[in-house]
């Protein structure tokens, strides 16, 4: 087979050797480097000397601040879903007590029929009476004690009025017509009373 043009040279193709003939072995001629290489190892050399438009330091603090934003963020959205969590257990506790408070105001009725049988004779009322009204109590009602009290609106109704004799300094509840109810501090219903001054 003869020598044609694909056989390789490992000379050039004038047939000169790709090492300058002066230069003496392992050395390359600056003239000889391609000039990509030339711009690389400007490029390499420059790296010590000048940087490439940013500070690490730069870099470092613009991470530190975005993730102390992302820290905020993170503690704002916690807090807001804590006083979230807290403001509707707060609203399902009130529904509840409302709702039981409504429940124990249509029983309210029964204690008063109860009430008035014992007042007049009646036998064996006073342990279904008191049985039912020391459930109700466990659970948060307070009949309110308000006889030879001063009279407050709050909590009571005054339906008689009689005129003061003087020895007291505003008007005194001398009689509970009729029982007044408070279910977990709210009153549920307002006392009947006799008024006096």
């Amino acid at each position: 087979m003869s020598n044609d043009s694909t056989t390789s040279n490992p000379e050039g193709a004038d047939g000169a050797s790709p090492l300058a003939p002066d230069a003496p072995s392992g050395e390359v001629k600056s003239s000889d480097v391609a000039p990509s290489d030339a711009a690389s190892s400007d490029a390499a050399s420059s790296d010590n000397d000048a940087p490439h438009g940013f500070d690490v330091s730069d870099v470092l603090a613009a991470v530190t601040k975005e993730r102390d934003d992302f820290k905020d963020l993170a503690l704002r959205l916690q807090a807001d879903f804590e006083n979230f969590r807290k403001r509707v257990t707060a609203q399902v506790t009130d529904d509840v007590d409302r709702a039981t408070a409504k429940l124990v105001e249509s029983v309210l009725p029964v204690l008063d029929a109860c009430e008035a049988a014992a007042a007049h004779g009646v036998q064996g009322i006073e342990s279904v009476w008191s049985s039912l009204l020391g459930a109700l109590q466990k659970q948060g009602l307070e009949a309110l004690d308000l006889a030879d009290k001063p009279f407050d609106p709050a909590t009571a109704e005054a339906v008689v009025h009689e005129p003061s004799d003087g020895s007291t300094s505003g008007p005194m509840v001398v009689e509970v017509l009729r029982t007044g109810y408070r279910w977990k501090g709210r009153v549920v219903r307002a006392a009947m009373v006799k008024v006096k001054g």
